[in-house]
């Protein structure tokens, strides 16, 4: 196996487990936590030669498998809306209270309570990682804590 593979190799062996990880608890489905990192990783195999100079190259697989998970989650959403509009019938409630109150907050702050209070990042690499401004990250933060904890108070 030449240098480039092992190296590609050695970093998903190391971050694999923590990205689907972060992606389950975002997402809620390990099945498609594995579908967005695969393609993630997938991605990262084309741009290799650029991304092993960067300092953190598990920063770089992160941010887009979260960015990825967030557009997959906010699709579902607007498609479960219009199932259950077109039906009469209200969307189906998750089990659960964190899971109920994890699927209360939008996908975007989702994102941002995983990767501040689970993963325990600084606000400014989940800036970095989802390509935001460091002041939307907090303000999402506060918005999603605020409605997270309500949501677990009325359980």
């Amino acid at each position: 196996m030449d240098d480039r593979r092992a190296d590609i190799a050695a970093l998903y062996r190391q971050t694999w487990p923590r990205l689907i990880g972060v992606l389950v608890s975002i997402g809620g489905s390990r099945v498609d936590a594995e579908l967005v990192a695969q393609d993630a990783y997938a991605r990262l195999l084309g741009r290799w030669d650029s991304i092993r100079r960067f300092e953190d190259p598990e920063a770089w697989v992160r941010g887009l498998a979260v960015r990825t998970m967030v557009g997959r989650l906010r699709r579902r959403e607007v498609v479960l809306r219009l199932a259950a509009r077109l039906s009469g019938r209200p969307k189906r409630e998750p089990a659960g209270d964190v899971e109920a109150a994890l699927a209360r907050i939008t996908p975007e702050q989702r994102a941002i309570v995983v990767l501040r209070d689970v993963m325990e990042l600084p606000v400014e690499q989940i800036a970095q990682d989802l390509e935001l401004p460091v002041g939307a990250v907090n303000a999402r933060l506060v918005r999603a804590r605020r409605a997270f904890g309500q949501v677990l108070e009325d359980a």
